[in-house]
């Protein structure tokens, strides 16, 4: 208590003392007031590194987040990496035609002027459940297709069933009006199933089930999943995707 109380004394008579310098600047003799300059930006640089350290460790949402809302009965859940963690590779300017961002994430068009930007941007929104979000900017673009893979671990394709609902949450947003697909694969033994869903971007929040109870898969052969997420006519806009989650429940029996 008395180390407090001490450390919050001296605080109250270092700001006084700048405060009295700030009102006398004009008329201090030049020696002094480059003293007391110099002080002030020692002072400055200490302070400015106990801000940033600071707003890193209490700005929501904290890094490695993984708390999102889930529905009743789920039994696996995910948000991948980029989402969730500082990437070693923040950006990347004129994307090639395969772009890993990560382990997990991949960009993959047919342009062959890339004219595409990514970037890993912190989210600081009181609404934001995701650290990060990652931020495409697509220029001029001559190509067919422009689409982002998330290749899911593989404990999603441990007792995963027909029984189950694969769903996905986003969150997107975009500077001009798009329209973005998603597209579930699942690879089982020599054979892949595909299930695609077109996203309803009238807010920004969105949610889409894949249901696998249609799907012919053989259940004790499931290899791999990777999800699709498909930009229709990206040419001159900024689609930012500011979270990315997974996760699987059981379907009601049909």
């Amino acid at each position: 208590m008395m180390r407090e109380f001490l450390d919050r004394y001296i605080l109250r008579k270092t700001i006084r003392r700048f405060q009295r310098t700030e009102q006398l600047a004009d008329q201090l003799a030049l020696p002094k007031l480059r003293r007391q300059r110099d002080e002030a930006r020692q002072l400055r640089g200490q302070l400015e590194r106990v801000i940033q350290i600071a707003d890193n460790r209490l700005i929501q949402p904290r890094l490695g987040s993984d708390q999102f809302p889930k529905p009743l009965g789920t039994d696996w859940s995910w948000r991948p990496d980029f989402w969730r963690l500082p990437a070693s590779r923040k950006g990347l300017a004129s994307a090639p035609r395969k772009a890993k961002i990560d382990g997990q994430v991949t960009l993959f068009h047919d342009c062959s002027l890339s004219e595409i930007g990514l970037q890993q941007t912190r989210n600081r929104r009181e609404k934001d459940l995701a650290p990060f979000s990652l931020a495409i900017e697509i220029f001029d673009f001559q190509g067919s297709f422009l689409s982002l893979s998330i290749e899911l671990p593989p404990d999603a394709a441990v007792g995963l069933t027909r029984q189950h609902m694969m769903r996905v949450d986003t969150v997107i947003e975009s500077e001009r009006p798009t329209t973005v697909f998603s597209r579930l694969n699942i690879q089982h033994g020599p054979n892949s199933e595909q299930v695609l869903r077109e996203l309803d971007l009238s807010t920004p929040e969105c949610s889409v089930d894949f249901d696998l109870a249609h799907l012919e898969l053989h259940e004790r052969r499931i290899e791999k999943l990777w999800l699709d997420l498909i930009i229709d006519q990206p040419a001159m806009n900024r689609v930012v995707l500011r979270d990315l989650t997974f996760c699987r429940h059981h379907r009601a029996d049909l």
